[in-house]
């Protein structure tokens, strides 16, 4: 979990940032985008000493613009060259599977502004890095979740919130878990997106919306810690039926 406030990543194109009166906010991120890229850029010259990439070079463009960035970037740099076979189909799969918007403009591919431009087998020897430090922030996924979440109840349930709506700074599983306590959103087929939900960590109350939830988590992946809060909402919410064990396969 990074200690500081990042500059958000916009996730619109060019042409969308005019339409939605947001050209500031592409505009600013582009630049942010431009100076993640040179710094990776930097880093592997530092740490490149032409036969091994340092262990932790990643470690200093995360620091400095955040996992969301440094993966977005990285991501951008294999899209933008996914004919070169010096890159993993690991990594290849990995970039594929991060969404960033197209910026191409009659001639002009903006996404090219911010594509690494370091030896592809250094570069991806850099990527394997990222994932690498992402995992070990050990976030909750689908694989830890049980049933189909298009078809579940969430009302009283333990959900596991996406990481891409977390801040980088609340990127941690702790932040991950929250006890749906109601809202349109909690039930399937509903045309609410309303979820309302209290944090196992530290009790807060919010509004999610349904599509910012993975799925309702595995009680054999609730952690200890989690379980005793649930237990504690529970005393406090009586009528809650808390259980997560209950849903249907």
């Amino acid at each position: 979990m990074l200690d500081k406030e990042y500059l958000h990543v916009y996730p619109y194109s060019l042409a969308d940032a005019r339409e939605r009166d947001e050209l500031t906010l592409w505009q600013e991120s582009r630049r942010e985008n431009v100076c993640c890229k040179e710094a990776i850029e930097e880093a592997i010259r530092k740490d490149f000493d032409g036969m091994h990439l340092k262990n932790d070079s990643v470690q200093s463009v995360i620091e400095q613009f955040g996992y969301k960035r440094t993966a977005c970037v990285l991501a951008n740099s294999i899209q933008q060259k996914q004919y070169d076979g010096r890159f993993s189909i690991g990594n290849k799969k990995w970039a594929n599977s991060l969404y960033i918007p197209s910026d191409k403009i009659n001639d002009r591919d903006f996404n090219g502004d911010f594509a690494v431009d370091s030896h592809p087998a250094v570069l991806d020897g850099f990527v394997s890095q990222y994932c690498k430090a992402y995992q070990e922030l050990g976030l909750f996924d689908y694989t830890h979740c049980v049933g189909d979440k298009h078809e579940q109840e969430f009302d009283g349930k333990v959900i596991v919130l996406s990481p891409s709506i977390l801040k980088d700074r609340y990127l941690c599983p702790e932040n991950q878990l929250w006890l749906a306590t109601g809202g349109f959103g909690s039930h399937p087929n509903s045309s609410g997106r309303a979820v309302f939900a209290t944090c196992l960590r530290d009790g807060e109350k919010t509004r999610w919306n349904r599509e910012d939830i993975v799925g309702v988590l595995d009680e054999k992946h609730l952690p200890d810690w989690a379980r005793e809060k649930l237990q504690e909402l529970q005393v406090e919410e009586p009528c809650q039926e808390n259980k997560i064990g209950s849903q249907s396969m």
